[in-house]
């Protein structure tokens, strides 16, 4: 978005640049934090290990609810790197002088079309190609014609709505910001930048949410209808 000013917008104007320069920053700063959590694990945590491990039991308490503990803990890590990618790309943007690499559709569709294919790769994997095509086909068999391609399409919209979801929050947000430092640059932006904060972890709290729930309807199928 090249109305805003960024840091590494003074280097080049460019989207691809922008958009890449922001997302590495996003994924090393993820990689940091792991590296801190894990560099010197104790018995009784603190400091950034107690923070992430406060995170992944949230995760997991999330995934519990939806899928079971055995499933959430089998696809943690998956959602848990997700939500902290998405979280950290999200608030990166609410710091003046850097943009959400979450409000480029690059980076939301990318995330979407992960999430889609892997949660049908397992659905496959774990019930086979035949059980789980089949599930396309809904719990009555004389309404299968219909449902198979109202399924289909259903899935497929999965990924427009991941990623539009995301994208265009954050890129709303972002707009809501530059329009706050326009007219009040000092003191109002603080409260603008709480609210942006809390909808920046929420935006990755759904994700991780619509990501345990794709997976839970494609891996438990027995409880699906």
């Amino acid at each position: 978005m090249g109305e805003l000013f960024t840091f590494f917008g003074l280097y080049r104007e460019d989207h691809v640049f922008i958009f890449l320069t922001h997302m590495l920053l996003a994924a090393g700063i993820v990689i940091i934090l792991a590296r801190m959590a894990t560099a010197n694990l104790r018995l009784v945590p603190t400091g950034t290990q107690n923070v992430l491990e406060a995170y992944l039991n949230g995760v997991l308490a999330m995934g519990t609810d939806v899928m079971g503990k055995t499933e959430a803990r089998r696809y943690l890590p998956l959602v848990a790197t997700i939500g902290l990618f998405v979280g950290v790309a999200n608030i990166i943007g609410i710091i003046p002088g850097f943009e959400a690499p979450s409000a480029f559709l690059d980076f939301t569709l990318a995330l979407a079309l992960v999430v889609f294919t892997y949660y049908n790769f397992e659905g496959i994997r774990r019930n086979g190609l035949i059980t789980y095509f089949k599930h396309f086909m809904g719990p009555v068999w004389w309404l299968a014609w219909l449902m198979f391609p109202i399924e289909i399409v259903s899935h497929i919209s999965r990924v427009i709505s991941l990623s539009f979801r995301l994208f265009g929050n954050v890129k709303g947000d972002d707009m809501f910001l530059m329009v706050i430092l326009m007219l009040a640059p000092w003191l109002l932006p603080m409260i603008p930048f709480a609210l942006l904060t809390f909808m920046a972890f929420l935006q990755a709290f759904i994700f991780m949410m619509l990501t345990y729930v794709y997976l839970g309807g494609a891996v438990l199928l027995s409880d699906d209808h």
